[in-house]
């Protein structure tokens, strides 16, 4: 596809916020999902622990202190509070959705993770974001409003100076612009210009890039998480993650001499920093992690992808510690965006990790990332539907301020039925 052409709104991206996004958009608007590897290929696939949801009313101020301390206090107050105020609504709506979270007991099952002072992570197994992804996929394909693009790189933005009107797009055939309303990056993070990560090699920041060159906010973009467990590898590239839902399940960080060294719950930038000593100390480019409090059903039941990975490797986790080092996992800098996605140059939002609401801080607390996703994806979705309401009834305006006076009140009406609607400020 080499000739220019326009949709309603493009989104750059398939992990979780740009297809949830697009899920959340109205039916009647086309929407363009492009991705510069196949729909699949995504860090919200690959994400293994869980989401963190908000369990009742009593939990939201330890959920709230856990993402602030994590965050070391640099996180935006007012983003905290629209991701977890959000969080059980979206919870909710994946369950409607058939996405398979695991249950004990007809209900929810819930595990803890570093960080935090309570289980609060739902998940399936460990291959949460597979299990989201998938079913979000799935129905963003059931949508005739809705066309997914792979294996085609945004190059640009396409700008008249004031406001954003869509992209600019390369893949084998050549180059073209794609025109639009509303343009949505969601394009993932940085790993790839690691030597060492646990994303996807093309992950290199495309969108921050992209934004850095057309003068666009930016915020935070030197806070880099490294995550403290990845299955080691003598070599370069994309490293396995070693979950840290493991080590909320029981599992505890060894030095050579099979002596536990760390309290396994440390923030990971905390517990990243222990392990690069005690790898130091040891004189090994690894520590090892122990499963032995853990039941060898329990590890192949819960864990059944790493245990499989591991046994790929030569390592069977039921009767050996698994050799992890720490490996670049996320960035929470990016774009400067508020609470809607929106960023600094009007018709232009940007979401999941491409983006920073400031929701991070300095250190994102575990499986608040998927959470983020999903949460601001909506939201900004949610703002681009109330932006073509409110301009469906543009020509009221202008009645008005030739002098209709008796027109006034009715579009006052009109626009508050519409936030209404929508709840952009409910969740504020």
């Amino acid at each position: 596809m080499n000739e220019p052409y326009s949709r309603n709104i493009v989104i750059a991206g398939t992990g979780a916020a740009g297809l949830y996004c697009a899920l959340n958009l109205p039916r009647d608007k086309n929407v363009l999902l492009i991705t510069k590897s196949d729909a699949e290929s995504s860090n919200s696939y690959l994400a293994q622990g869980g989401v963190c949801v908000l369990k009742d009313k009593a939990d939201y101020e330890s959920y709230f202190e856990d993402t602030m301390r994590a965050g070391h206090y640099e996180n935006d107050p007012k983003s905290v509070r629209a991701l977890i105020s959000s969080s059980k609504s979206v919870i909710k709506d994946l369950v409607n959705r058939n996405v398979d979270f695991t249950h004990k007991n007809g209900t929810l099952a819930y595990t803890r993770e570093a960080g935090h002072s309570v289980p609060r992570v739902v998940y399936r197994q460990d291959s949460t974001g597979e299990a989201i992804v998938s079913r979000l996929l799935a129905s963003v394909r059931q949508r005739p409003n809705i066309e997914i693009l792979e294996h085609a790189c945004m190059t640009d933005i396409l700008s008249d100076g004031t406001q954003c009107v869509g992209i600019f797009v390369e893949d084998d055939a050549g180059g073209f612009p794609i025109r639009a309303d509303y343009t949505v990056l969601a394009c993932g993070g940085i790993g790839g210009l690691f030597d060492v990560s646990t994303n996807y090699g093309h992950m290199t920041g495309d969108a921050l890039a992209i934004a850095l060159q057309h003068d666009i906010r930016v915020r935070d973009i030197d806070y880099i998480q490294i995550h403290p467990t990845a299955l080691y590898s003598p070599d370069s590239g994309r490293r396995f993650l070693i979950s840290e839902s493991l080590r909320g399940e029981g599992a505890i960080l060894c030095n050579k001499n099979g002596e536990r060294f760390t309290d396994e719950f440390l923030p990971r930038d905390k517990l990243t920093a222990a392990i690069f000593k005690q790898m130091k100390e040891d004189g090994r480019p690894y520590v090892l992690l122990s499963l032995e409090n853990m039941a060898p059903d329990e590890i192949k039941r819960h864990f059944a992808g790493i245990y499989r990975q591991c046994m790929k490797e030569g390592f069977d986790i039921t009767k050996e510690p698994i050799p992890v080092d720490p490996a670049q996992h996320y960035h929470m800098g990016g774009i400067e965006t508020d609470t809607f996605g929106r960023t600094s140059l009007s018709r232009l939002y940007a979401i999941g990790e491409s983006a920073c609401t400031g929701v991070h801080g300095a250190n994102r607390l575990a499986s608040n990332s998927l959470l983020e996703c999903l949460v601001f994806g909506r939201r900004a979705a949610a703002n681009i539907k109330a932006a073509y309401r409110v301009a469906a009834y543009a020509p009221l305006l202008q009645l008005r301020r030739r002098g209709k006076s008796e027109l006034q009140e009715e579009y006052k009406q009109i626009v508050l039925s519409e936030i209404e609607r929508t709840k952009l400020y409910r969740e504020h």
